[in-house]
């Protein structure tokens, strides 16, 4: 034990000697004008011990930030492990009677983290390096300017260099030479990040001088028509990804309503059902495989298209069966099952949204411009909706289901004729529309609260989709869901959401009175009668 006690001793002790003699180039002096005195003398001391670049400062200001120094007589002294040495000489020293605590305030504190990150610019890690530019830009100041015109001039990475100029013109945007001011309005011009749109904004409503408002006017020009191309990009980006959500729920629609002619109100508690068996799948995941929790999305696919499939087949053998042909009578009696399925989730799960966590490889994003980040769950979204469509349409003209349902669909008693059994072909199809749904609502669930009444904002979305693509038609599912996605998404950008669904609805009242059959009329002996 009394050995062990002694190699410690001899550690710390080391410790102490390397880091006097090695971690400290800022003399006594400087240490103790940055220890003590009022917060504006500190910071300009601390600003001038920044200045010089030294990165082995950094070890001075962090032991202040950790309230490992005391004060007395004009000297700061660093006290670890009950042993003292004197900051900046790093000599062992007795620690004075009467040495106080150092008192750092909010002020101070901020200023010695920014002064940290300062340091950290001549990192030799790139990373090290590009994360103390971020954390200096809400930070920076003209004290920091010194440091950070060196770093620029020591920088060999292009894109963190440019990075630097830009910091640097941040800081020198606020400053009170007039002639400082006109070069970083010019520097700032070749910037494309949306905070310098932010920071001429702000400086212009502050700029009292007439030459620099105007070159801060031009500059801001400049800046605002490079950052359109990422604001295009990212509606249009953001028009696609509600086309595809709309695509997913509208597909079911298209064999239910489309093929078969039934008005299925409940359609979109049918999309409940898949999004809540993702989360009781979720559920199983964390509590029975927790290091295969990011592989439950996958497992959920299948599970949300069978739940959704079953109460579709349970809700076609008992009540849309005897419905067929009455289109007023469907409309209501599926209006009723949708209110059912709603009050019994309610019951089982709760009135409130469940959460749906993302797995880690869906979470964040791809960073293609400045303003620009397509996030993981979207770009998903966008692949399984085109997997789905694909899926969908092979099994409608590929596979002998996909023939019965045709032939039915065309003519039902030709069909009947011909040994197909109709009933059930009516059963596999509605199933088919109720499993799609479901996928849709395990989509949805990556992307949006799931509750009692997640259907109820796409139920109507979905069957305009249909309905302008063109009742039966897939190829006009498609373009109609993409095309009202994007349509949604410009119209909301400049006139407001509630002006843009009600622009849109106009829209397609206007088409269909144009062309009652929608984009694709439908082909064949069917479209005739």
């Amino acid at each position: 034990m009394l050995l062990a006690k002694a190699l410690r001793g001899l550690c710390a002790a080391a410790f102490l000697s390397i880091l006097g003699s090695a971690a400290f180039a800022l003399t006594p002096e400087q240490a103790g004008r940055i220890a003590a005195g009022d917060s504006d003398a500190r910071i300009a001391a601390l600003n001038e011990a920044v200045a010089a670049g030294d990165p082995a400062v950094a070890a001075f200001l962090q032991a202040l930030l950790a309230d490992e120094v005391k004060v007395a007589g004009g000297k700061a002294f660093i006290v670890r492990d009950g042993k003292a040495v004197e900051a900046g000489s790093g000599a062992a020293a007795p620690l004075p009677d009467g040495a106080e605590d150092v008192v750092n305030n909010n002020r101070m504190r901020r200023e010695m983290e920014a002064a940290l990150a300062a340091l950290q610019l001549f990192a030799p890690d790139r990373s090290v390096r590009a994360k103390a530019i971020a954390e200096l830009k809400d930070q920076a100041d003209e004290g920091k300017l010194a440091v950070i015109e060196r770093a620029e001039a020591a920088e060999t990475y292009a894109a963190l260099k440019g990075q630097l100029a830009m910091l640097k013109a941040a800081v020198l945007i606020s400053s009170a030479d007039k002639a400082k001011r006109l070069a970083a309005a010019k520097l700032l011009a070749g910037s494309d990040q949306p905070a310098t749109k932010s920071l001429i904004l702000e400086r212009l409503a502050a700029e009292p001088d007439a030459e620099v408002k105007a070159a801060l006017n031009a500059t801001l020009d400049t800046v605002q028509s490079r950052l359109a191309w990422g604001e295009r990009l990212g509606l249009l980006f953001t028009g696609v990804s509600l086309g595809s959500i709309l695509l997913l729920v509208a597909l079911g629609l298209a064999i239910t309503y489309g093929l078969m002619g039934v008005i299925n109100m409940a359609h979109g508690e049918l999309m409940m059902i898949g999004a809540y068996a993702t989360y009781l799948v979720q559920n199983v995941f964390r509590s029975a495989l927790p290091g295969a929790f990011d592989w439950y999305i996958v497992a959920a696919v299948p599970v949300s298209f069978l739940a959704a499939a079953l109460v579709g087949a349970a809700l076609e053998r008992s009540v849309i069966r005897w419905l067929y042909g009455r289109p007023l009578e469907t409309l209501l009696a599926t209006w009723g099952i949708s209110l059912i399925l709603m009050q019994a989730v309610r019951s089982i799960f709760g009135a409130q949204n469940v959460g749906v966590e993302n797995p880690s490889w869906l979470s964040g994003g791809v960073q293609v411009l400045p303003n620009l980040v397509l996030p993981y769950n979207r770009l998903a979204i966008l692949a399984f909706a085109a997997a789905v469509l694909v899926g969908m349409a092979l099994l409608i003209s590929k596979t002998r289901l996909g023939l019965f349902v045709r032939g039915v669909t065309q003519n039902r008693r030709m069909a009947s004729c011909m040994g197909v059994n109709t009933a059930r072909v009516d059963t596999y199809a509605f199933a088919l529309g109720a499993g799609i749904a479901g996928l849709a609502g395990c989509a949805l669930s990556q992307v949006g609260n799931v509750g009692p009444d997640l259907g109820q904002g796409y139920i109507v979305d979905s069957f305009m989709v249909v309905v302008l693509g063109g009742v039966g038609q897939l190829a006009g599912t498609v373009y109609a869901g993409l095309g009202l996605g994007i349509l949604n998404k410009l119209l909301e950008g400049w006139q407001g959401a509630v002006l843009a669904k009600i622009m849109v609805l106009v829209f397609i009242v206007i088409f269909i009175q144009k062309r009652p059959q929608g984009i694709f009329a439908m082909k064949g002996r069917s479209a005739e009668a």
